[in-house]
């Protein structure tokens, strides 16, 4: 896989490249790899299509979101909480899911969101980990961190122009808007005027947050040592794996919240590292798309009855998931560490 940099330097082509590979895996990271939806389960054709509509839905605020940390120089603690907002955005304005006790197509949504339902708010604390992280972290984070590492140039640069940036964003708009008529016209719970403004106030703070503390100098590199990459992927691949296994009762919410927080902490340290580089960004980020693919399976198994090329779906996206982390972790530039320095 050869999207990175030429000898002098990435051409309009190259970049613009990156983006469509964003653009694309996003979707497929958020939507596909967990196999959760039985109507599109194993039918080529109906996944491919869905692109249409989930590529802007996910792909576009994805690449936007990278674009305008690379403009105005947010770290990752912008990106994350933009992708925060997006996520508060997404499940508590377009689709709704953040606060609907039952969703057309999911007999079993009112059972589970009763078991950690917060009734002042009309929201699941187990549904809130789920959607907030899961968009935070597979709909964004992972797809931004894995196809950066395909740019080897210094820091973070911009792939797209102003045009780009705006069929982006029309995308989107019309993209949500479609979701946001289609789920009303379903018949699923409806969000009131409280919980959106309350969804929306949200996402302003996190946007506030995006850009105070995400533009803010980082401290100076440590000479602390960190794992090398493959073992970051190990490490990492068990956390993930552990929170995806996680219950939706109030045990699993706590252990799902530690596992994120833990885990968050430990990589936080090791990234402020001079041997950290985006290899082990890569790796990071490779574990959690790993282990999501992971629970397509499980997903598959559990649906009665199994969607027909529900495996084969799981066994191609798995496939590629892996091959497409070993190729960034591969692409990604060299630290010292990497380079057999100390």
């Amino acid at each position: 896989m050869s999207i990175g940099t030429g000898a002098l330097g990435p051409s309009r082509t190259r970049l613009r490249l990156l983006a469509l590979v964003l653009f694309l895996v996003a979707p497929v990271c958020a939507e596909y790899l967990t196999a959760y939806d039985p109507e599109v389960t194993g039918q080529a054709a109906a996944l491919i299509g869905g692109l249409v509509i989930i590529g802007p839905l996910y792909g576009a605020p994805a690449v936007l979101i990278r674009e305008l940390a690379a403009r105005t120089g947010m770290h990752w603690t912008g990106i994350l909480a933009m992708a925060g907002a997006f996520g508060v955005v997404q499940a508590g304005v377009v689709d709704q899911s953040l606060f609907a006790q039952h969703y057309p197509g999911y007999a079993w949504w009112g059972e589970v969101t009763a078991r950690t339902l917060i009734p002042p708010f009309g929201v699941s604390g187990a549904f809130a980990l789920n959607f907030l992280l899961g968009h935070v972290i597979w709909s964004i984070s992972a797809p931004v961190a894995l196809v950066e590492a395909f740019d080897r140039r210094p820091g973070r640069q911009p792939w797209l122009g102003r045009v780009g940036l705006v069929v982006l964003g029309v995308l989107w708009a019309l993209a949500s808007v479609l979701v946001w008529s289609d789920i009303r016209g379903a018949g699923s719970d409806q969000a009131s005027a409280a919980q959106i403004a309350a969804a929306l106030a949200l996402a302003a703070t996190l946007v506030a947050v995006a850009f105070t503390f995400g533009r803010r100098r980082l401290p100076a590199p440590t000479e602390g040592r960190v794992p090398r990459p493959a073992a970051v992927l190990g490490l990492v691949l068990v956390a993930a794996a552990g929170y995806q296994a996680i219950p939706s009762t109030w045990l699993g919410v706590a252990l799902g919240a530690a596992i994120v927080l833990v885990a968050g902490l430990v990589v936080t340290r090791w990234s402020r590292s001079v041997s950290w580089g985006p290899r082990h960004a890569a790796a990071v980020a490779g574990a959690a798309v790993v282990a999501r693919a992971l629970v397509g399976f499980q997903s598959v198994a559990s649906t009665d009855p199994q969607p027909s090329g529900g495996y084969a779906q799981n066994t191609v996206l798995l496939v590629t998931a892996l091959a497409l982390v070993f190729a960034a972790m591969r692409a990604g530039r060299p630290t010292t560490q990497d380079l057999g320095g100390e």
